[in-house]
């Protein structure tokens, strides 16, 4: 099953007392709907709303770069980005695990008509730089032009180090290729790896930044870049139907996230790592943790007596099989991680 596979609720459970399945299942709290009503608003088309803008700016300075723009979802963040860099009949380099080319639809190739060339990823969530230099076509008209190389970071939880990050998109840089990140939990990243946004995002010419996810905002993502990409990505938004006009109610959500919302990161990591440590002591299957996720596989192999025993007890966990992912959020109480704990103790538990 895919990562998203089952991930739709178990019907006839009880009200939800934690809902694992993934951190964009975060409501905005009374504070941040007050940031919303309360936002100065303009239509965005015209380059009107203060806030949107704001936001834009606020997130191109912090990651070092010249512009950024606002848009309703991640994979369109992704999208425009790619679509900015490459022409129709160019080709990208993405790992073969990576969102871009496995949980995106093909947007790339259905919508950019550019060619994706999947590497391997290792084990860490990074690629080889030799397998990047590897993939790297000759100018040749029999081939597809490699004009990007697609990075992420996190990936399924995993943090990839820096040099990682680097190393890769070092090779694609001295073949005169572009690199984009794929940082939908760029902040969780940066978290557990303890530097500063610069740094990371240093590894990328493009960024796109999801802050419907750990940060806890209701919708949208951020695109950053140079200026005459974002120009571009600008165009693209258009394109794809995203362009919004008193966006800055959703932008008044985002910045009210990045002004409160970061400190919070770690417990969130916290609660990944002690909701790990439970079930690996209870021996009741296999764990990986990484970040705020973690993908469990228990040893029983009857992962929907497990769902449906969970949310018996109000508790949501993902559809996948065999590891089933739960991705602890700011919205995860210290009530509702006891009572998953619980819950998984009375499954395992049982005569």
């Amino acid at each position: 099953m895919s990562l998203y596979g089952g991930m739709n609720t178990v019907q006839g459970s009880n009200s939800c007392l934690c809902d694992l399945r993934s951190d964009t299942m975060t409501a905005p709290n009374d504070a941040m709907r007050a940031a919303m009503a309360s936002a100065v608003v303009g239509d965005d088309v015209y380059g009107e709303d203060p806030t949107v803008t704001a936001l834009e700016s606020r997130l191109a300075t912090l990651l070092g770069k010249e512009a950024a723009v606002f848009m309703p979802t991640g994979t369109q963040s992704n999208l425009a980005g790619l679509m900015a860099h490459c022409g129709r009949g160019d080709e990208i380099i993405v790992g073969d695990a990576y969102h871009i080319y496995c949980d995106e639809a093909a947007g790339a190739s259905v919508l950019g008509g550019i060619s994706m060339n999947a590497i391997a990823t290792q084990a860490n969530g990074a690629v080889s730089p030799a397998d990047v230099k590897t993939a790297i076509k000759v100018d040749d008209p029999h081939y597809a032009r490699s004009r990007l190389l697609c990075l992420e970071n996190t990936l399924g939880g995993q943090v990839i180090p820096l040099d990682d990050m680097r190393a890769a998109a070092e090779v694609a840089w001295d073949a005169g290729l572009f690199v984009h990140l794929d940082g939908a939990r760029f902040f969780n990243a940066i978290t557990v790896l303890g530097c500063e946004a610069i740094e990371l995002a240093n590894c990328g010419d493009s960024i796109s930044i999801c802050m419907s996810k750990g940060l806890g905002a209701p919708v949208g993502s951020v695109l950053v870049g140079s200026s005459t990409l974002i120009v571009q990505a600008r165009r693209n938004r258009k394109i794809l139907g995203g362009s919004m006009r008193q966006a800055g109610v959703l932008a008044a959500a985002a910045l009210h996230a990045l002004d409160h919302n970061l400190p919070d990161l770690e417990r969130d990591h916290a609660n990944a790592r002690a909701l790990a440590a439970a079930l690996t002591e209870m021996g009741a299957g296999d764990v990986q943790l990484g970040s705020n996720m973690l993908f469990f596989t228990p040893h029983d192999d009857n992962p929907e007596a497990l769902r449906s025993h969970m949310a018996a007890a109000g508790i949501r966990i993902g559809g996948q099989s065999p590891a089933i992912r739960m991705v602890l959020h700011r919205d995860v109480t210290d009530q509702g991680l006891d009572a998953t704990i619980t819950a998984f103790q009375s499954y395992f538990t049982k005569e």
